[in-house]
């Protein structure tokens, strides 16, 4: 069974398989086959008004699923490689253990932005941007320039509290849990402000460039596990059935052929989190 664990607990060597795994699929260039697939998803939930990856209720299992398959991918690498999660509430600073050089590397140089250290630095030589929304071909971040702060523990707590996924009209006005965590009610909250509180690549279409897409998505899914865990007896996924320009719990999401909200529901048939 794959653990998926906090980040501030993995060893030395757990940091330094998973950075191998990752730099091994980029190598491959099945990493920026992933960056491709969320670039278009993006671009086709901001402009079609059909919502399946973003600002919808499936932004939670579609991202689930996207998760899932890239694991997968680390996995054929090294079978004891999983996605750790960042807890942004508690490893909330500049000088969090993730930034350091022997795992993501740190901040961008005040210049362009240009992260100079760790793994994925681009003087490193193994991290070009080649799926890009702009001319950049190297890692960026300016870690807390354009919001000071990340969401905090009262404010994920609270959303947890909220007893429904979802409600009508089922897109950024929608209330409900997933529209809180996603943070379309109010975007500079929760997941995206995570987005926004990193910069560079993470605030765009292509975020799948910086690794820590990855385990920022990897707690935002713990969250999801945690809220149904609080709420046992709600809907698990809202809307069930016939709503216009969302996927309902039984509707094939793109661009998957086989999957539904339905199918991901209980994630400890793919994984669990420690």
């Amino acid at each position: 069974m794959t653990v998926r664990k906090n980040q501030a607990n993995l060893t030395a060597a757990e940091k330094k398989a998973f950075v191998d795994a990752v730099l091994e699929v980029k190598r491959r260039g099945i990493y920026d086959e992933f960056v491709a697939a969320h670039r278009l998803r993006f671009a086709l939930d901001m402009n079609t008004g059909i919502y399946v990856g973003h600002f919808g209720p499936s932004f939670l299992p579609w991202h689930r699923k996207y998760l899932i398959d890239f694991e997968r991918e680390l996995q054929k690498i090294n079978p004891q490689v999983s996605i750790p999660y960042w807890d942004w509430t508690a490893d909330n600073t500049v000088g969090a253990s993730l930034w350091a050089p022997d795992f993501l590397g740190g901040t961008g140089r005040p210049l362009d932005d240009q992260v100079m250290d760790g793994p994925f630095a681009y003087a490193a030589g193994n991290w070009n941007i080649n799926i890009q929304v702009d001319s950049r071909p190297f890692l960026a971040r300016n870690l807390g320039y354009r919001v000071p702060t990340l969401p905090t523990r009262a404010q994920v707590d609270a959303a947890l509290a909220i007893p429904y996924y979802d409600s009508a009209p089922f897109a950024s006005g929608s209330d409900g849990f997933r529209s809180t965590l996603e943070g379309s009610n109010g975007y500079m909250s929760m997941h995206n402000r995570v987005h926004t509180w990193v910069w560079g690549q993470m605030e765009s279409s292509v975020s799948p460039n910086d690794p820590v897409f990855w385990l920022h998505h990897a707690f935002v899914d713990k969250l999801w596990a945690d809220w149904h865990a609080l709420h046992p007896t709600s809907a698990e996924y809202l809307p069930a059935a016939a709503t216009p320009d969302v996927i309902d719990l039984n509707e094939t999401m793109p661009p998957w052929t086989n999957t539904t909200p339905q199918s991901v529901l209980d994630h400890t048939q793919f994984y669990i989190y420690a």
